[in-house]
Protein backbone atom coordinates (compact mmCIF):
# COMPACT_ATOMS: atom_id res chain seq x y z
CA UNK A 1 0.00 0.00 0.00
CA UNK A 2 3.06 2.67 0.88
CA UNK A 3 4.57 1.78 -2.28
CA UNK A 4 1.68 2.12 -4.59
CA UNK A 5 0.96 5.66 -2.68
CA UNK A 6 4.92 6.58 -3.13
CA UNK A 7 4.32 5.77 -6.85
CA UNK A 8 1.19 8.10 -7.06
CA UNK A 9 3.15 10.87 -5.15
CA UNK A 10 5.72 10.73 -7.61
CA UNK A 11 3.86 10.90 -10.89
CA UNK A 12 1.54 13.90 -9.44
CA UNK A 13 5.03 15.66 -8.17
CA UNK A 14 6.14 15.11 -11.85
CA UNK A 15 3.29 16.67 -13.62
CA UNK A 16 3.32 19.55 -11.12
CA UNK A 17 6.84 20.16 -12.06
CA UNK A 18 6.45 19.83 -15.88
CA UNK A 19 3.19 22.02 -15.56
CA UNK A 20 5.66 24.72 -13.72
CA UNK A 21 8.32 24.22 -15.89
CA UNK A 22 5.98 25.06 -18.81
CA UNK A 23 4.44 28.09 -16.88
CA UNK A 24 8.04 29.25 -16.55
CA UNK A 25 8.84 29.04 -20.02
CA UNK A 26 5.64 30.66 -21.12
CA UNK A 27 6.11 33.35 -18.79
CA UNK A 28 9.79 34.45 -20.17
CA UNK A 29 8.51 34.40 -23.64
CA UNK A 30 5.79 36.93 -22.35
CA UNK A 31 8.00 39.24 -20.65
CA UNK A 32 10.46 39.20 -23.39
CA UNK A 33 7.17 40.47 -25.50
CA UNK A 34 6.36 42.51 -23.35
CA UNK A 35 9.76 44.23 -22.96
CA UNK A 36 10.27 44.10 -27.13
CA UNK A 37 6.97 45.95 -27.15
CA UNK A 38 7.78 48.65 -24.45
CA UNK A 39 11.39 49.52 -27.13
CA UNK A 40 8.88 49.41 -30.20
CA UNK A 41 6.23 51.95 -28.63
CA UNK A 42 9.13 54.10 -27.09
CA UNK A 43 11.08 53.93 -30.49
CA UNK A 44 7.79 55.36 -32.66
CA UNK A 45 7.62 58.02 -29.98
CA UNK A 46 10.51 59.45 -30.25
CA UNK A 47 10.11 59.22 -34.11
CA UNK A 48 7.11 60.93 -34.01
CA UNK A 49 8.42 63.37 -32.07
CA UNK A 50 11.55 64.22 -34.11
CA UNK A 51 8.80 64.02 -37.33
CA UNK A 52 6.37 66.45 -35.46
CA UNK A 53 8.73 68.74 -33.16
CA UNK A 54 9.17 68.01 -29.10
CA UNK A 55 6.49 70.65 -28.43
CA UNK A 56 3.88 68.86 -30.52
CA UNK A 57 4.07 65.94 -29.07
CA UNK A 58 4.44 66.09 -25.06
CA UNK A 59 2.34 66.55 -21.93
CA UNK A 60 1.13 69.13 -23.40
CA UNK A 61 -1.32 68.54 -25.83
CA UNK A 62 -3.42 66.12 -22.76
CA UNK A 63 -6.67 66.69 -23.05
CA UNK A 64 -7.96 68.60 -19.58
CA UNK A 65 -10.46 65.91 -18.79
CA UNK A 66 -8.94 62.62 -19.23
CA UNK A 67 -10.61 59.19 -18.20
CA UNK A 68 -9.05 55.73 -18.70
CA UNK A 69 -10.63 53.92 -21.87
CA UNK A 70 -9.46 50.41 -20.54
CA UNK A 71 -10.09 49.02 -16.89
CA UNK A 72 -8.56 45.78 -15.68
CA UNK A 73 -10.60 43.36 -13.33
CA UNK A 74 -9.53 40.25 -11.04
CA UNK A 75 -11.21 37.65 -10.18
CA UNK A 76 -11.08 34.97 -8.26
CA UNK A 77 -11.38 30.89 -10.21
CA UNK A 78 -12.48 27.82 -8.59
CA UNK A 79 -9.21 26.25 -8.03
CA UNK A 80 -8.21 29.34 -6.07
CA UNK A 81 -5.96 31.03 -8.95
CA UNK A 82 -6.61 34.89 -10.14
CA UNK A 83 -6.93 35.75 -13.78
CA UNK A 84 -6.83 39.77 -14.56
CA UNK A 85 -8.52 40.67 -17.66
CA UNK A 86 -8.61 43.99 -19.50
CA UNK A 87 -11.70 45.61 -21.01
CA UNK A 88 -12.34 48.45 -23.12
CA UNK A 89 -14.58 51.42 -21.71
CA UNK A 90 -17.49 52.44 -24.31
CA UNK A 91 -17.28 56.00 -25.20
CA UNK A 92 -20.21 58.29 -24.17
CA UNK A 93 -22.80 59.54 -26.65
CA UNK A 94 -22.42 62.78 -27.93
CA UNK A 95 -26.49 63.52 -26.99
CA UNK A 96 -25.31 62.64 -23.15
CA UNK A 97 -23.06 65.01 -23.37
CA UNK A 98 -25.14 67.58 -24.81
CA UNK A 99 -27.37 67.67 -22.19
CA UNK A 100 -24.88 68.30 -19.95
CA UNK A 101 -24.05 71.58 -22.09
CA UNK A 102 -27.27 72.55 -21.88
CA UNK A 103 -28.01 72.36 -18.21
CA UNK A 104 -24.87 74.39 -17.54
CA UNK A 105 -26.03 76.68 -20.19
CA UNK A 106 -29.55 77.01 -18.99
CA UNK A 107 -27.94 78.34 -15.48
CA UNK A 108 -27.38 81.58 -14.84
CA UNK A 109 -29.38 85.46 -16.16
CA UNK A 110 -30.24 85.30 -19.53
CA UNK A 111 -29.78 88.05 -21.67
CA UNK A 112 -33.36 89.11 -21.92
CA UNK A 113 -32.95 90.42 -18.12
CA UNK A 114 -29.87 92.58 -18.76
CA UNK A 115 -31.34 94.19 -21.61
CA UNK A 116 -34.06 95.27 -19.81
CA UNK A 117 -32.33 97.12 -17.67
CA UNK A 118 -30.92 99.08 -19.79
CA UNK A 119 -33.61 100.35 -22.15
CA UNK A 120 -36.13 102.94 -20.77
CA UNK A 121 -39.18 102.44 -19.26
CA UNK A 122 -41.60 103.63 -21.72
CA UNK A 123 -40.14 100.96 -24.34
CA UNK A 124 -40.94 97.52 -21.70
CA UNK A 125 -44.42 97.22 -22.47
CA UNK A 126 -43.64 97.32 -26.21
CA UNK A 127 -40.90 95.00 -26.36
CA UNK A 128 -42.75 92.29 -23.85
CA UNK A 129 -45.50 92.87 -26.24
CA UNK A 130 -43.24 91.19 -29.26
CA UNK A 131 -41.45 88.80 -27.39
CA UNK A 132 -44.86 87.05 -26.77
CA UNK A 133 -46.09 87.07 -29.78
CA UNK A 134 -42.58 85.91 -31.18
CA UNK A 135 -41.80 83.09 -28.54
CA UNK A 136 -46.04 82.08 -29.87
CA UNK A 137 -44.60 81.67 -33.50
CA UNK A 138 -40.73 80.47 -33.10
CA UNK A 139 -39.60 77.16 -31.77
CA UNK A 140 -37.38 77.25 -29.02
CA UNK A 141 -33.75 76.88 -30.27
CA UNK A 142 -31.01 75.37 -27.87
CA UNK A 143 -27.90 76.66 -28.12
CA UNK A 144 -25.10 74.81 -29.50
CA UNK A 145 -21.65 74.56 -28.82
CA UNK A 146 -18.57 74.89 -31.02
CA UNK A 147 -16.72 71.44 -30.06
CA UNK A 148 -17.61 68.95 -27.02
CA UNK A 149 -14.72 67.64 -26.55
CA UNK A 150 -15.43 63.97 -25.35
CA UNK A 151 -12.64 62.86 -22.52
CA UNK A 152 -13.05 59.71 -23.49
CA UNK A 153 -12.05 60.58 -27.52
CA UNK A 154 -9.35 58.61 -29.40
CA UNK A 155 -6.06 60.29 -27.44
CA UNK A 156 -4.60 60.50 -30.94
CA UNK A 157 -6.48 63.20 -31.50
CA UNK A 158 -5.44 65.43 -28.78
CA UNK A 159 -1.83 65.95 -31.07
CA UNK A 160 -3.59 66.86 -34.26
CA UNK A 161 -5.80 65.33 -37.12
CA UNK A 162 -3.01 64.26 -39.52
CA UNK A 163 -0.72 62.05 -36.86
CA UNK A 164 2.46 60.43 -38.33
CA UNK A 165 2.03 56.54 -38.84
CA UNK A 166 4.72 56.05 -36.09
CA UNK A 167 2.82 57.73 -33.66
CA UNK A 168 -0.11 55.17 -34.85
CA UNK A 169 2.13 52.26 -33.94
CA UNK A 170 3.67 53.58 -30.90
CA UNK A 171 -0.24 53.64 -29.89
CA UNK A 172 -0.87 50.32 -30.85
CA UNK A 173 1.97 49.01 -29.22
CA UNK A 174 1.40 50.37 -25.43
CA UNK A 175 -2.19 48.62 -26.42
CA UNK A 176 -0.51 45.71 -26.82
CA UNK A 177 1.42 46.08 -23.64
CA UNK A 178 -1.66 46.86 -21.50
CA UNK A 179 -3.38 43.15 -22.83
CA UNK A 180 0.16 41.48 -22.24
CA UNK A 181 0.54 42.85 -18.71
CA UNK A 182 -3.23 41.03 -17.55
CA UNK A 183 -1.65 38.25 -19.05
CA UNK A 184 1.46 38.27 -17.26
CA UNK A 185 -0.02 38.56 -14.22
CA UNK A 186 -2.06 36.30 -14.25
CA UNK A 187 0.33 33.55 -15.26
CA UNK A 188 2.73 34.79 -12.60
CA UNK A 189 -0.09 34.12 -10.00
CA UNK A 190 -0.54 30.64 -11.76
CA UNK A 191 3.66 30.19 -11.15
CA UNK A 192 3.16 30.78 -7.42
CA UNK A 193 0.44 29.11 -7.13
CA UNK A 194 1.98 25.98 -9.07
CA UNK A 195 5.22 26.41 -6.56
CA UNK A 196 3.11 26.03 -3.68
CA UNK A 197 1.90 23.23 -4.49
CA UNK A 198 5.20 21.67 -5.84
CA UNK A 199 6.60 21.87 -1.67
CA UNK A 200 3.77 20.60 -0.70
CA UNK A 201 3.92 17.38 -2.92
CA UNK A 202 7.47 17.52 -2.07
CA UNK A 203 6.60 17.25 1.92
CA UNK A 204 4.02 14.68 1.46
CA UNK A 205 6.73 12.36 -0.48
CA UNK A 206 9.03 13.11 1.77
CA UNK A 207 6.79 11.80 4.77
CA UNK A 208 5.56 8.51 2.14
CA UNK A 209 9.78 7.75 1.75
CA UNK A 210 9.64 7.85 5.87
CA UNK A 211 7.03 5.93 6.27
CA UNK A 212 8.31 3.11 3.50
CA UNK A 213 11.23 3.03 4.39
CA UNK A 214 10.12 2.44 8.37
CA UNK A 215 8.02 -0.75 7.04
CA UNK A 216 11.13 -1.92 5.04
CA UNK A 217 13.05 -1.77 8.52
CA UNK A 218 10.65 -3.25 10.22
CA UNK A 219 10.36 -5.99 7.58
CA UNK A 220 13.99 -6.74 7.77
CA UNK A 221 13.88 -6.45 11.52
CA UNK A 222 11.51 -9.05 12.08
Amino acid sequence: MGVSELEDSSLLLDEKLLRFMDQLALLEEKRATLNSLIEQGWFSMSKARYSMGNKHVSALQYASEIEPLVSVHARTLDNGEVDFCTERVKQKCSNEAGKDARLIEDIGPQEEGVRRRIKPKKDIAEKDAREEASSEKVPEVTPVRKGDQNPQQDPLKWFGILVPQSLKQAQSSFKQVIELSAEIATLQTAVLNTRQELKHSMKDKHILQEEASAAQLDKEAD
